[in-house]
């Protein structure tokens, strides 16, 4: 918007492309072709199939996989080593349209939906850019998505951040990795929503340790542990609601009675 303003380029910010005036609008600028990226609004048909190039859209996932509101954070969630990016056409379904590109960007072991983001961001306007490149220049031949491996994710709300301790200690450090920074994986100590920012399933060897009932906290010379439905997790950064993050020795430090407590 920035950018348009400053070259002299209308900017229109309709409440609703839905709106009658919105579409009036938009027709009257005559557009060759519709350009989509993070847009929060159900787009109609009306709209999207207006420019005789159509409409095309910028997808954070590798479609059919993670199609929906979060697809990153799918991405994470599913323990999946590669992220991606997708260029595809704007139908009435969402993100069910014909492919014009895609490209491969992998996922470390420490990525967040957050760092993940920043690195899909920062090449997301160049491969788009040459998406639309070779579909106007009629480089590029559209390809139908493989429905049958399509997978979906909603819209979240604060609360899916909670922690289930019964749940694989594996499973944990995925979820406070996908839902970083928002909404946040956390739990509960001493009645207070506590934040696990960064944490990792543990090759700690005391097994014995991981038999205890899960969501109890355990400190060991390596560092502090909570036990989960299967092994342990190991804290690195926490902080309580309304509190500074800090590193577990140092949160732990000020919470005399943190080891030997239930979380939850």
């Amino acid at each position: 918007k920035v950018a348009a303003l400053e070259l002299g380029i209308p900017v229109l910010q309709p409440p609703s492309p839905r709106a009658p005036k919105a579409q009036a609008a938009i027709r009257a600028l005559g557009p060759d072709l519709g350009v989509v990226a993070a847009y929060g609004q159900w787009i109609p048909a009306e709209v999207f199939d207006l420019p005789p190039k159509r409409s095309l859209n910028l997808h954070p996932s590798l479609l059919p996989r993670h199609r929906g509101a979060a697809p990153v954070l799918s991405t994470i969630l599913a323990g999946e080593k590669q992220a991606g990016l997708s260029g595809l056409f704007v139908e009435d379904e969402m993100d069910y349209g014909d492919l014009l590109a895609q490209m491969t960007v992998p996922v470390g072991d420490d990525d967040t939906t957050g760092s993940m983001m920043a690195k899909l961001g920062e090449i997301g306007a160049p491969f788009f850019l040459d998406a639309l490149a070779g579909w106007v220049s009629g480089k590029i031949t559209p390809q139908p998505q493989d429905h049958a491996q399509a997978t979906w994710i909603d819209r979240l709300k604060k609360e899916a951040g909670l922690i289930d301790w019964t749940h694989p200690a594996e499973e944990i450090a995925r979820r406070c990795r996908a839902f970083n920074p928002w909404p946040g994986a956390f739990t509960f100590f001493k009645g207070q929503r506590l934040l696990i920012h960064r944490a990792q399933a543990s090759p700690y060897s005391g097994e014995s340790l991981a038999d205890g009932e899960p969501c109890t906290v355990v400190m060991t010379a390596a560092g502090y542990y909570v036990t989960t439905g299967k092994g342990l997790l190991q804290l690195e950064l926490v902080h309580l609601a309304g509190r500074r993050r800090l590193e577990i020795e140092e949160f732990a430090r000020g919470q005399r009675d943190f080891a030997g407590a239930r979380l939850g």
